[in-house]
Order: structure tokens, then sequence, then C-alpha cells
């Protein structure tokens, strides 16, 4: 088990389309994180920018780029790019560098000003791209691969479009709130299934959005904490950052292949199995001590995979899981009591961050009328392109 690190502020920008820069998100996210710590910008040793590669060249340089718009004060930088996982990855440097030494006070910060429509690799020929290679060689969007796997879970599991729609009503409901959603109305599964048809089985209403936002935690040492005044803050037990193991078994865009298993068999978990794994060994904890769980949700299939990755129920048993209430707000194990992607959309750089907010109000028992219950232990997990594997393990 690693040392700890404390979550002394976090903050957000709500999400949504507003039309402005992605570094207008993460400044008003970094002070609302700020005035949540008690602290200064004068007071912060260290910050880390999770990157947007989509804002120009300031996006490849997203720690940079905030320091200076907050003002420059001599801090260290550090810019972390990881597709989806960003947010995490940036997580994971704030407590590296607070363990070794090097800062007391981090101010980890993603925010960005998302295109419309679905994500696209940038322009440009990369035949090496695996990413490039699925859009043009494939034609396989975001969305066609989010209609496979749910298929998939069809086929092998006997999930129906019904349940998946389960899910969307589930998150809506807890989306409608959170004043930090980009959709805050309740929906209907018969306002599900009647939504535009866009990758089968998935429909509008299953697949999540792209969207401007931004979020900001401030973590600090334990012993800066206590100084600070803060006895028992929440604290991030650990952090999982792992890749893929030999064979991978299970197609997992953008890669177009999997590994052949004739000689080698597979292991005794997946790829997103092994990302929760890391977190639980690390923490010291296991599925059945978790309180609560923010999921990348970027299609309603997805998180129905989620629940069995993260060990809160077997293979093949998250669409019961689901129907039987454990996932919702007083079940046993509620999952994004945020409202997910499904209710904010994806601003790529700060989800993973965001979900980190919403484990801290959850855990100091400050989420209003979506509060679980007596939270002590959260997690998040999500992934980014190229393996990139993420979770986070929070307690209080």
């Amino acid at each position: 088990m690693t040392g700890e690190v404390a979550v002394l502020g976090a903050g957000m920008h709500p999400w949504g389309k507003w039309g402005r820069s992605f570094v207008a998100y993460g400044v008003a996210a970094a002070r609302a994180a700020l005035t949540d710590a008690g602290l200064e910008w004068r007071d912060v040793g260290s910050i880390v920018g999770a990157d947007t590669v989509r804002g120009g060249y300031p996006g490849y340089v997203a720690g940079a780029t905030f320091a200076k718009a907050l003002g420059w004060q001599g801090a260290r930088v550090t810019s972390v790019y990881a597709a989806c996982a960003s947010g995490a990855q940036a997580v994971n440097t704030a407590r590296a560098q607070i363990l070794s030494g090097l800062a007391d006070v981090v101010l980890v910060v993603g925010a960005d000003a998302a295109p419309k429509g679905f994500f696209r690799p940038a322009g440009g020929d990369r035949p090496d791209d695996p990413d490039w290679l699925r859009f043009r060689v494939l034609g396989a969007t975001n969305p066609t691969y989010f209609g496979l796997y749910a298929r998939r879970r069809m086929a092998v599991h006997g999930d129906t479009p019904e349940d998946f729609a389960q899910v969307k009503v589930k998150n809506a409901a807890m989306g409608a709130l959170n004043p930090n959603a980009r959709y805050r109305k309740r929906v209907t599964a018969e306002e599900v299934a009647a939504s535009a048809v866009v990758a089968d089985p998935l429909r509008l209403l299953d697949i999540c959005a792209t969207s401007d936002g931004g979020a900001a935690v401030v973590l600090s040492s334990m012993e800066f904490a206590r100084r600070h005044g803060t006895a028992a803050p929440v604290r991030i037990r650990s952090v999982s950052t792992v890749t893929p193991r030999y064979p991978s078994t299970v197609l997992d865009l953008p890669d177009i292949a999997t590994d052949s298993a004739a000689a080698v068999e597979p292991g005794d978990d997946t790829f997103r199995e092994s990302i929760a794994r890391a977190a639980y060994e690390e923490a010291g904890v296991g599925p059945e001590d978790v309180s609560l769980a923010e999921v990348y949700d970027l299609s309603t299939a997805l998180e129905l995979q989620w629940y069995e990755d993260l060990g809160l129920c077997g293979e093949g048993e998250g669409a019961k899981l689901l129907r039987e209430g454990a996932t919702a707000l007083g079940g046993r194990t509620p999952v994004n009591v945020s409202g997910g992607l499904a209710s904010f959309g994806e601003a790529v750089p700060a989800q993973a961050i965001a979900q980190v907010c919403e484990l801290t109000w959850q855990l100091r028992g400050a989420a209003g009328d979506r509060q679980v219950a007596g939270a002590r232990v959260g997690i998040s997990a999500n992934q980014g392109l190229f393996g990139h594997g993420s979770a986070v393990v929070a307690v209080r």
C-alpha cells in the first residue's frame, strides 16, 4: 500500500456548449477548487494540466497554459496526455510529486472545448496510427464501436435494448440533480426508445454527447493538510494506470485486431478488469467495500460492462444488477450518481478529474439531493485510447 494524499479542494466549470476557450473553463474550475481548499494560487507548488488536443497549440502544453492564465508564479509545471484517461494520469502525476516530496500542494486541471458531433482523428494521413486507420479502413466511428459492443453483450449475455435504456433513465435522474451537468432533465425508457437510431441497437439517448467543461482538484500531502487545519480530508489511496497484457483477445478500438491465444492462454481477467483490480490491490480494499462508483459511460451498454469489470457482480450479470436497483441511488452500490457522461457529455481532459470531484463531494457528505448515505470508499474508472487504463480509489 502506498502513501495517501489529501484532496483539499474540488471545483468544476459546468458542462455545456458555451462557445469559449478551454482555458476559460479550466481557470474557472481551478479557482473554484482553490476557493474550496481555502488556498491561493500562490500557495501551489506545482500544476499538472490534462491536455486537450482540440484547442490548437496551447492544448499540447495545458499545464503551462493554465499557469499563465492564472498568473506566472514559478510553480512546477507538467502536461499529461492519455486521451480519456488524461485526468486520472494527471492526478497520478500530482500524487507522485507529493509523495516524492517535490511539492506539498499540487493543482490538477483539465478542460476542453469539444467539437460538435463525434470525435475523429486530426487531419492528415497517418497510416501507422490505429485511430486514423479505424476511421479510414473500417469507417468505425466511436458510435459504431459502441453499437458493436452492445451487440456483443446482447449475443453473449442476453442484454436487451430495454436494459440499455434503463441505464439512461437512471443517470438522467441523477443528472437532473447536478448543477454542473449539461443535461438536467429526466427521461423515460419510452423516450430513449423513440430517439433516433445512431448505431444499432443504440439510439441517440444511449450515447453521450461531446461537451465543453472543466474540472480541477487541489491535492496535498497529509502533513500539509493537518497544518492547514484539515484533520480528516478525503484521501486518494490509489491510482491505477495499467496497460493491457498479452494476449489481448477482446477487440478494443482503435486497435482493429486481437492477439492470438493459440500459443498462450488468456489471463484471468480482461484489460478493464485489470484496471480495477490494480486499484483495489493498491488501496487494500475490494468491491465489497465500495460505497459508490463513477464510471466511463460512453454508452449505456458500456456502463453495464463496468459493473462487471469493477467486480460489483459476476460476468454477464450487469443488467440483472441494474434491474435490481443496486446501482441506483439508495441501492447497494450506486453508480454514476453524478449523472455520468450521459448527463455531462465528453470534455475529454476533464472527465476523469470530474469523477474525482464527485467522489470528493460524496465522501464529504456534501452532494445534496444525490448524496449516497454513509459513503466511505469511492472508485472511479475509465480508459483512454491505446491502452491507457485509469481508476482512482478515494476514501474518507
